[in-house]
This record gives C-alpha cells, sequence and structure tokens, in this order.
C-alpha cells in the first residue's frame, strides 16, 4: 500500500509538469488541416517504407568517434538544425566493437545521463559495448530556449510522430554503423519513450538478440486520450478539431499494439510497473498477448523509479544474455 501511494504521489507530480510544459506548446488555426495533410501521406506506408534509413550516407567510421562521442547528420530534417545532429555516447568494452554492444534509450525528459553512464560500465563488465543515445530533442540535441525533451511530445502530433520516426531511423544507422565496425549482435535497452522507440524498431529490425523494453508507451490511444500527463494536449487538440478516429489512422506507425515484431518474441521482456499511471500495466500485458512469446515482468512502481531498472538488468543476465 505503502509502495502504490508513494507511486501515485510520484507519478502525479510529474504528469502535472508535463502539463505545465505543454502549456506553452498551443495550435495554430491550421494545424488539423496539416494533421489531415499528414495522415493522407502516410496512410499506406508501411513500418519498412516509413522508417527507411537507407537514402542517407552521412555515417563516418566509428573507430574515429571523437573522445567516445560520436554524431551524425539525422536522415530526417526538422525545423531544428541542433535536433538534426544524431549523437550517440559510446562505452566501449575491453573487446572492442566486435563485442555485442546494447543500445540505452532513455525516457522522455531523462533529467540526467549519470545513472546511464554507470550502467554501461556493469555492461562492460560483462563483456559488452554500451551506447547512450540522445534521442530526438534531448541533451545535446535541444534547440536553444527549451528544455530537454520538451519538443518531443507535445500537441503537435506531426512532430511527435516524426520524432518517433526520426529516433527508430537513427537506431538503425547506428546499427549499421556498429556492423561496419565489426559487431554482429545488439540488445535494445529502451525505457518509456525510450522503449516506445525500440518497440517500433523491433518491428524493422529482426537483428537484435533481446529487447527489453521498460514501461513502454504502446497505447498510443491512451497516451493522447487518457493519460493524466497529456490533459494539457487534448485540451490543445481538442480546440484545434483534431479528433481521435483521425489520429487512429496513424497508429499502423506509431503504436506498437498494431505492429508485429521481427525480433523473436522469446527475445522480447516487457517490464511494467504495478502502480504506472503513463503506461498502465494492462496495456502491456495486452501487447504481451499480441507479441505472443514475449515475457511480461511486474515491477511493483510506478512509471517514475528506478527499481525497473536494476529487476530488468537481473532478468537479463538469467535468460537473455
Amino acid at each position: 500500500m505503502i509502495a502504490k501511494l508513494r507511486a501515485t504521489i510520484v507519478d502525479g507530480a510529474m504528469c502535472a509538469s508535463m502539463n505545465f510544459v505543454q502549456a506553452r506548446h498551443r495550435l495554430g488555426p491550421g494545424s488539423r488541416a496539416a494533421m489531415e495533410d499528414y495522415v493522407n501521406r502516410c496512410e499506406r506506408l508501411s513500418p519498412a517504407d516509413y522508417f527507411d534509413h537507407t537514402h542517407s550516407n552521412s555515417l563516418p567510421a566509428i573507430e574515429a568517434a571523437n573522445e567516445r562521442t560520436y554524431c551524425w547528420q539525422s536522415p530526417l530534417t526538422t525545423r531544428y538544425p541542433q535536433n538534426d545532429i544524431g549523437r550517440v555516447d559510446l562505452f566501449p568494452c575491453a573487446k572492442g566493437w566486435e563485442a555485442p554492444t546494447v543500445l540505452m534509450l532513455h525516457a522522455l525528459m531523462s533529467a540526467s545521463d549519470i545513472g546511464y553512464k554507470r550502467w554501461a560500465a556493469r555492461w562492460n563488465a560483462l563483456g559488452w559495448n554500451a551506447c547512450f543515445v540522445h534521442l530526438p530533442y534531448h541533451y545535446s540535441r535541444v534547440p536553444p530556449g527549451y528544455w530537454n525533451g520538451e519538443l518531443a511530445i507535445t500537441s503537435d502530433l506531426i512532430r511527435n510522430a516524426e520524432g518517433l520516426r526520426q529516433g527508430v531511423m537513427e537506431v538503425r544507422q547506428l546499427m549499421l554503423a556498429l556492423r561496419k565496425a565489426g559487431g554482429t549482435e545488439f540488445g535494445l535497452l529502451g525505457t518509456s519513450y525510450g522503449a516506445w522507440i525500440a518497440a517500433l524498431t523491433c518491428a524493422v529490425e529482426p537483428d537484435i538478440r533481446f529487447a527489453a523494453l521498460m514501461a513502454p508507451i504502446v497505447n498510443v490511444e491512451h497516451a493522447i486520450w487518457r493519460c493524466p500527463a497529456s490533459m494539457t494536449m487534448r485540451r490543445h487538440l481538442r480546440k484545434a478539431g483534431i479528433e481521435p478516429s483521425l489520429v487512429a489512422r496513424h497508429f499502423h506507425l506509431s503504436s506498437p499494439l498494431y505492429l508485429e515484431p521481427l525480433v523473436p518474441t522469446d527475445r522480447i521482456l516487457l517490464v511494467a510497473g504495478d502502480y504506472d499511471l503513463v503506461a498502465p500495466p494492462g496495456d502491456i500485458a495486452e501487447l504481451s498477448r499480441r507479441w505472443s512469446g514475449a515475457e511480461l515482468m511486474r515491477i511493483p512502481q510506478g512509471h517514475f523509479g528506478y527499481r525497473m531498472m536494476r529487476d530488468t538488468f537481473a532478468r537479463l543476465q538469467s535468460g537473455y544474455i
């Protein structure tokens, strides 16, 4: 009972802060028409088409990375040049890039990379390389005048979708660069927003040794229209005349519940928080049913907490790596 109360308070406070941030991202009078045009253009695309990254040849050799930082031009351009430079922090193990590599994908508005650096050291000790990926609109990619991750999820659903698309394409590019450096095995370790991107990646990349998705956003309908973190977003969308049925026409590209994984499902670990208000455990359980064979693990915490990473790492050690 105490754990549930603590989780409810923390999740509630974080949801309130997200609504506060979203308040300054109102939609203009042409937003509905733009959304309808975007959906029309995407409706006939498959995930393979939408997340295609092969048109870009901007990747240099990863061995030439400067001070263990690897930057490249994103295959997708946005209104914000600073966001269009992909970046990953590299933590190679003693075996070099021919060893397996885990890609760590952080949460929305992730406060610090310090914890991820500590986890990278633990992966290194197991003989794995680790990569901390700067996801769109986060860390080095924050445009001037905005907070970390502020632009990743707002009432601008087109920007949201393109950010997810950009994230998946860049993960695929990074895997390509790692293959050129000699890598052959990869793991995806994602949290919340990062787990959402990892889940979408599973629909287009079969060459993944494991995918651990912690509190992933899998039900986009809930995330937009029922989640307590998106109350301000809903108000802006309704004011602009953007209705649920229009948004749903994009779910085949943005909602993991509507996608089929190429990764063998027995290599997918889904982790849900028992008291999660943002990514409800029932939605993640539904994804485990649809992705038959994927393991579901429940943790007694809310959406925000530190136990999930610890328990997920332990589970990966015992059966996935």
